[in-house]
């Protein structure tokens, strides 16, 4: 077993709490804002066992991850829950608060197993802050793409 870290980033969006869930919905786009996420790929089940599934591929600093990820709660404009059901063990939630008819607050936290061959090789502080500060990026970034007037495919 690895050590489980955890991040918490928020953004306050200028848009409506409905657009900002249309978009972050909009799973295959992540690559769009979210730099370390290669790819995003829903996967088609016969038997739709797993209803809600992805593949995902984070390629960052030399390392690349590849996993499947369910979605285990769902509330439409208010709150998604993942977790993974291969490769590397992740989890989160995100968040979303309306403020008023025009602002949403999103609160993304992020949970993943930091693999055993790795943890000696890094201090958590030191890939806890670059994490952090790559995830309020990102964050950033989709709010932007938000505000941008960006249309999702779903």
């Amino acid at each position: 077993m690895g050590r489980w870290l955890e991040h918490t980033v928020t953004s306050n969006i200028n848009a409506p709490v409905e657009r900002v869930w249309g978009v972050w919905s909009d799973l295959e786009a992540m690559p769009l804002w979210m730099t370390w996420i290669e790819s995003v790929r829903t996967v088609e089940e016969e038997t739709n066992t797993l209803p809600d599934l992805t593949e995902w591929t984070l390629a960052a600093n030399g390392f690349r991850f590849k996993w499947k990820a369910r979605i285990s709660e769902r509330i439409d404009a208010q709150k998604l829950k993942w977790e993974s059901v291969g490769g590397l063990p992740t989890k989160g939630a995100v968040r979303f608060y309306s403020e008023d008819l025009n602002h949403t607050v999103v609160k993304l936290t992020v949970s993943y197993e930091l693999p055993k061959v790795l943890a000696p090789l890094m201090e958590a502080n030191i890939l806890g802050g670059m994490v952090n500060k790559e995830l309020q990026a990102n964050l950033d970034r989709f709010s932007d793409l938000v505000e941008s007037g960006y249309q999702p495919s779903t």
